[in-house]
């Protein structure tokens, strides 16, 4: 057993602790002897390999355990009814704007705590706030109500540290630039970016460039979104590593196709992750995208996709030793966890039957590559947003080539705008004809009736089916192959 093989089991075990503990509660006694045998037996049996590794499997897997376990008790030992509270804050996160209303978030201490607490507070869309805002509010804090049709709303914000809703909110500013001048910095370039987009493009093609370069829909019309979601593209505007990955493949070929060696490209389309990363304002998610697809683009690199599985392992045991509780309640790490694998998994199967040297090649590289993504994150999408789509397929094939182009136009049009307007223009009308494309399609294809149908109380056990069934389709393919070998 290699030291590789060893290092994917003991972060998978420390995954697996995690995962079993999201889920189910576990008796302490259990977890006590599980850390006695994978002690005793790492200790006494130490020169027995194949002992000492499941021993050492035991401990990381119990860890794993903990670890979860510590963070659920640190949410159940929260105040549950704090009250009435009145203080002064700085704002932590740049505010969202949903249709009328500022999600603002704040760090409060309360009581006898000594760390401090997230609060979210929903106010008016004005005044306008900001990161870095110094607040004074008053209000009635709550913890958050879990929604009826079964959505758990509170561990999905606790798991962004935020355990209270503000809610009667009366607010006053107190002064302004309280936070990080770096971060600071780089929310008012997204914004400027944002500006100069929505200055040169009309609208809805305009929230669609802001969507494809900052990430988000929020700038779509309400019709426009359901149509993005009925054709299945929701990914292209949405900051997870279901876009990442499927851009970092794009990045590659582009790069090659202006006359860039291999290497030469991936260390150009690493950087253009990083930026890309940078423009979205450094949310978690766009992240932990950026660490996905640069991943994949190494694995692109060194033709290795199968043995790049270690650095996604790791990247994701790495990502849940900062934050357990995304394993279960973090659906942007579970999309960009899962398309990954798909990509590394599965493409490698329909990318044996390619011709390399076919004309349409990159095409069909593109149609393999965003369906190996979806397979993988189909349960997940069905359990979350209940809604299948039929037409994904030929919408990804239709939409996802020239998106490359689209985001590249952008852009520069919008730095063009930076330095020399007439430039900047000039290149608004070529980003333009892209994005009515791509508009126009899109809303023609949600539009057909039969293009996606809902999919209510999708099981749980019916995601567990479809993965276990994936797996072992998997392992008699890779069996087969090494047996004709």
């Amino acid at each position: 057993m290699n030291k590789s093989r060893i290092f994917l089991i003991l972060s998978l075990s420390f995954i697996g602790g995690i995962f079993l503990r999201s889920f189910f509660d576990i008796n302490i006694f259990i977890v006590y002897i599980l850390a006695i045998l994978g002690v005793t037996s790492a200790s006494l049996f130490y020169k027995n390999k194949i002992i000492l590794i499941s021993g050492l499997a035991v401990l990381f897997f119990v860890f794993g355990i903990w670890l979860a376990d510590k963070k659920l008790a640190e949410i159940k030992n929260i105040n549950q009814n704090p009250g009435a509270f009145s203080g002064e804050s700085i704002i932590v996160k740049e505010p969202i704007v949903k249709d009328n209303l500022q999600q603002i978030v704040v760090e409060i201490s309360l009581g006898s705590e000594a760390s401090k607490l997230r609060v979210l507070i929903n106010a008016g869309k004005y005044p306008e706030y900001f990161y870095g805002d110094q607040i004074k509010f008053n209000c009635n804090l709550e913890t958050p109500k879990n929604f009826e049709d079964g959505f758990d709303y509170r561990m999905y914000l606790a798991k962004d540290g935020i355990f209270y809703v503000c809610k009667s909110v009366k607010l006053e500013l107190l002064s302004k630039n309280k936070g990080s001048a770096f971060y600071a910095g780089i929310l008012k370039l997204k914004n400027k970016f944002n500006e100069n987009i929505n200055r040169l493009i009309p609208f809805p093609e305009s929230g669609l460039m802001s969507g494809l370069i900052l990430g988000g829909s929020s700038g779509l019309p309400k019709e426009l979104q359901n149509n993005f979601s009925r054709t299945g593209l929701t990914h292209i505007v949405a900051v997870s590593g279901y876009n990442v990955t499927i851009l970092a493949e794009y990045l590659i070929w582009f790069f090659i196709f202006i006359g860039l060696w291999r290497k030469q490209a991936f260390w150009f389309a690493i950087s253009g992750i990083f930026l890309f990363v940078l423009m979205t304002g450094l949310p978690s998610s766009a992240v932990r995208a950026g660490v996905m697809g640069s991943l994949l683009l190494w694995a692109m690199k060194n033709g290795r996709f199968a043995n790049s599985q270690n650095a996604i392992v790791f990247a994701a045991a790495v990502m849940l030793f900062l934050n357990p509780l995304a394993l279960r309640w973090d659906i942007g790490f579970q999309l960009s966890f899962l398309a990954t694998l798909g990509i590394i998994y599965l493409f490698p199967l329909f990318e044996e039957k390619l011709n390399r040297n076919g004309k349409m090649f990159w095409l069909w590289e593109i149609l393999f590559l965003s369906l190996s993504a979806q397979i993988f994150v189909l349960p997940i999408i069905l359990y979350n947003f209940h809604n299948l789509s039929f037409i994904s397929l030929l919408a990804n094939v239709l939409i996802l080539p020239i998106i490359p182009l689209t985001m590249l136009l952008g852009f520069l049009m919008a730095m063009a705008n930076f330095i020399f307007t007439p430039l900047a223009m000039v290149l608004a009308w070529l980003t333009f004809l892209p994005l009515k494309y791509e508009t126009i399609l899109i809303n023609f294809l949600g539009g057909l009736n039969f293009s996606a149908t809902a999919v209510n109380n999708f099981p749980w056990w019916g995601a567990g089916a479809w993965y276990i069934i994936l797996l072992l389709l998997l392992f008699f393919s890779r069996k087969r192959k090494a047996t004709k070998y």
